[in-house]
């Protein structure tokens, strides 16, 4: 059982269907993005994010291909995103400026 619960007029309850949350006045989730900071470009693509991330000395794996993953040598270290960039979640965006804190932030957009 998943979903969000909203408090309104003294009365709490569990919605399931975050679009029907927004539609009852429920709040409104921000959407995140992900920016690369020394050029200020917002990340759209895998491809301009494994460009910046190759430019910073991260490898890619290639062993999965459910999987977009990047490992920088000399360190343990390794980014795992979901091969589709719709699923590129802000728990990904946060993975990825944990690990390269001076090169990305994350953004509500």
């Amino acid at each position: 059982m998943s979903g969000v619960w909203v408090f309104k007029n003294g009365v709490v309850r569990l919605v399931e269907n975050a679009a029907a949350s927004e539609a009852n006045g429920g709040a409104v989730r921000k959407r995140k993005a992900l920016v690369h900071t020394p050029s200020g470009q917002v990340v759209r693509s895998y491809a301009q994010l494994e460009s910046e991330l190759r430019a910073l000395g991260w490898e890619r794996y290639y062993e999965d291909p459910t999987l977009y993953q990047f490992h920088k040598r000399g360190s343990l270290d390794l980014i795992s995103l979901p091969a589709d960039f719709n699923r590129f979640s802000s728990v990904h965006m946060y993975d990825i400026v944990v690990k390269n804190r001076d090169s990305f932030r994350v953004v509500d957009v």
